[in-house]
Formats: structure tokens, sequence, C-alpha cells
């Protein structure tokens, strides 16, 4: 027993170790991407050249409808859900036992036994509050339900690479994406708090495909069977005035996420603007968005306050603020309730929405998805969103900053050892 005590506790160590050691080493390797382009983001240069950079071409023709809240974005997905007629594919990070996910099975059992083809990938790591009654339920519906990266001695060295992709795509028609997960604490609260503050998005039209795409990426690693044909890929027509961009990110690509960030920092002409739950940003983001303060450009971030369900994830985030505010960034705290909402505007004409957080993990780490949008109009909607936020934030003045107590900053700076994996 003792020998094996000892193995376990060298085991940790060692692990421990190699994640700083990475992490260290990632954090030299980012220094390498600086950007100084010399067009905007409404110059048709940079749409041509993001389409390069992340090898995702943008389509026209496409509606996208701003969802808010849980009520509103539930309610949306569930009666999607009820109207499929062809097939559902359904891939989440966060899918917990409780009120909230009882009405997506509901609704995916009676689909799937209507004779609709289902199909639902769930992160391991972040569905383990799913109770196994319920992935035994959708079965038993005929729904096609799959744990991703659930872990074998084979897929062992995978283990800490997890989706965190949010996706619904119905009929190959009707597509969500956003920041929630499929649990009870974004419509009724936990822990005392309100309903989670989030943002979701419905969207019709070519880019639809795309996302069905994504969906279909991690399908085919964690399943053999392919989908396609007319269920999964109709011809889509234009359904809006909406260019958009759909791409994705993950531990076996280029760091799609972190390049993104960048060059729309780079191309900044006069405001930038960041609302993320979990803010991490690492020395190259730091540098950038520092560098577009310099540039003249006003730089605004909303990040959750005291009331948060990552309370170390906050310290390690605080400690990174330094550089931002010591430049006059803006950084604001979310009040009311948790702020899970992931959502990046630049220049009132480019917006990117999705999954990924601002840190390490979504950077290099996790499978995201995001949609780049390029419209005027759409930017105006989230802009007001976001302005809407902020009223209810508290804006960090340095020097409060620097009274934090010397416990959270030793936390903040023990966790930014291996803040690549936050």
């Amino acid at each position: 027993m003792e020998s094996f005590l000892i193995l376990i506790v060298t085991v940790f160590f060692t692990a421990l170790f190699l994640l700083v050691v990475f992490n260290y080493h990632t954090r030299r390797v980012i220094e390498r991407y600086i950007l100084k382009p010399s067009y905007g983001v409404t110059d048709p240069l940079f749409s041509r050249s993001m389409s390069g950079v992340l090898a995702s071409d943008f389509s026209e023709g496409n509606k996208i409808q701003t969802l808010v809240d849980g009520e509103a974005i539930f309610s949306a997905m569930v009666e999607d859900i009820k109207k499929a007629q062809k097939s559902i594919n359904l891939e989440s990070f966060i899918c917990s036992s409780g009120r909230v996910c009882l009405q997506f099975i509901t609704a995916l059992q009676e689909r799937s036994r209507a004779g609709v083809a289902v199909h639902v990938l769930l992160d391991w790591m972040g569905s383990g509050a799913l109770d196994q009654e319920h992935y035994d339920a959708l079965r038993e519906a005929g729904v096609k339900v799959v744990k991703y990266r659930k872990p074998h001695w084979y897929t062992l060295p995978r283990i800490n690479n997890r989706s965190h992709r949010k996706i619904l795509v119905i009929d190959g028609t009707i597509g969500f994406t956003g920041g929630v997960g499929i649990a009870d604490q974004w419509l009724y609260g936990r822990n005392g708090y309100a309903p989670w503050r989030d943002t979701h998005y419905r969207i019709e039209g070519p880019i639809v495909a795309k996302m069905q795409a994504a969906f279909l990426e991690n399908w085919l690693k964690s399943h053999a069977r392919v989908l396609e044909g007319e269920h999964y890929f109709p011809l889509l027509t234009p359904r809006g005035s909406v260019q958009g961009q759909v791409f994705t990110s993950s531990a076996d690509g280029v760091e799609a996420v972190r390049l993104m960030y960048l060059l729309s920092i780079a191309c900044a002409k006069d405001h930038i603007r960041i609302s993320n739950a979990y803010f991490v940003p690492d020395p190259a983001l730091i540098h950038a968005l520092v560098r577009a303060h310099h540039r003249g450009i006003h730089v605004e971030i909303i990040v959750p306050g005291e009331k948060t369900d990552q309370r170390f994830v906050r310290e390690v985030s605080r400690v990174s603020w330094k550089k931002l505010l010591q430049a006059g960034i803006h950084i604001y705290e979310y009040e009311p309730t948790m702020h899970h909402g992931k959502l990046f505007i630049v220049d009132d004409a480019w917006v990117s929405i999705g999954s990924a957080n601002c840190n390490g993990r979504s950077f290099t780490v996790d499978d995201e998805m995001n949609i780049n949008v390029l419209n005027v109009d759409f930017a105006r909607e989230q802009i007001a969103l976001f302005e809407a936020d902020r009223r209810y934030s508290k804006l960090v003045e340095y020097r409060q900053w620097k009274k934090r107590s010397l416990w959270k900053k030793a936390i903040g700076q023990c966790g930014r050892l291996l803040s690549g994996q936050f």
C-alpha cells in the first residue's frame, strides 16, 4: 500500500511539473504572434485575410437572431427541436440533470420515436453531472448519444482535450450556438445567484452547413458513421443579409481562436469590446490590447464579479490585469449574477460569437466553434447588449486592484503557472 501511495504521489507531481513546463513553453512560443496590418475590419482585405488565416470562407445571405438569457434561449431551442422532421445534431460541453435537461430529453425522445435521426455528443467531463438514467432513456428512444472522449487506456493522452463547443443543428437548416449549456443555472440560478446572464444565437442560411460540418468533425472522432445526404446537408438558400464565417479550433490544429483575436485587435481603428466569462489573457493578448490602447483604441472588457462559479479562475484572471489597468484599459465586473457570455466586438462592425473563452484552454486545449460576423446592424445589436451589461457592472480601479489581499494575490500567482489550463 505504501508503495502504491508513493507511485500515485509521484505521478501527480510529475504531471503537475509537466503542466508547468508546458505552460511556460506556451508563454514563450506565443510571443511570435506580432501583427501590424494597415487595414481595418471593414476593408475587404480584412475578410480575405481572416479567411486565409482561419482556413474558412465567409458566406452571404444569413439570418442571425439574438436570444438573451435562459428562458428565451431554451424556449427557442426546444421549440425548434419539436418541429424537426429529418435530423437533430446536438453537441454540448455542459449537460446536467435537472428541469432544463428533462425538457431537452423529452423533446429529443419524442422526435426520435417519430423517425427523426437524432445524434447527441456530450463532453464526458463537462457533462459529468448527467445521470446515467438519462443516457439510458435517450438510447431506449433510439437517440445515438456519445460521451466525447470518455477515458480509455488508449485515449488517456488526450483526456485534457475537451469539447467546449455548443452546437445544435436541426434538419440541416437551423443552427444554434453561443454560451449556454443544458443546465438549470441558466434558467433557475445556482448557489443563491439569479439565473446566469448569457446570450445564444439562432442561425439560418448557408452558414448552417458549416455548423453541421463542425458537429460532424467531432462526431467522427467518436463514432464511425458518417452523417451525409439530404437529411444533414440540404440545399440552403439565402435567409437574410448577414455575412458570416464559421471556424473551429482544437488542440489538433492551428491556434485559430487566438489568431482570430490577435488579427482583429491589430486591425481595430476605434473601439474594442470584450465580454467573457473566463478572461485569462496570455502575454500575447495583453500586449495586443495594450498596443491597441496606445494607438488610441478605446478598449472595454466585462468579466464576472464576485458572483462567479469559478473563484480560483477569477483570481488567476485578476493577476493578469496589471498592464491592462496601468495602460488605462477599462475592465468592468458584472454584479447582478454570474456572467457567462462570450462576445467580441471590433469597430461597430465585426463580431465574434460562440463557445470560445478568452483564455488558454480555448486557445490551445479545447475544441471550440465560433461564428465571425461582419455586419453593422448585427454589431449594433450586440453593442446595445454590451452597454446594457456595462450599466450593471463596476469599473475596476487600479488602486482598488492593488489592494487585493495577499492570499488572493498568492492564489492568482500560483494559478498563473498553469494559466494555459484556464
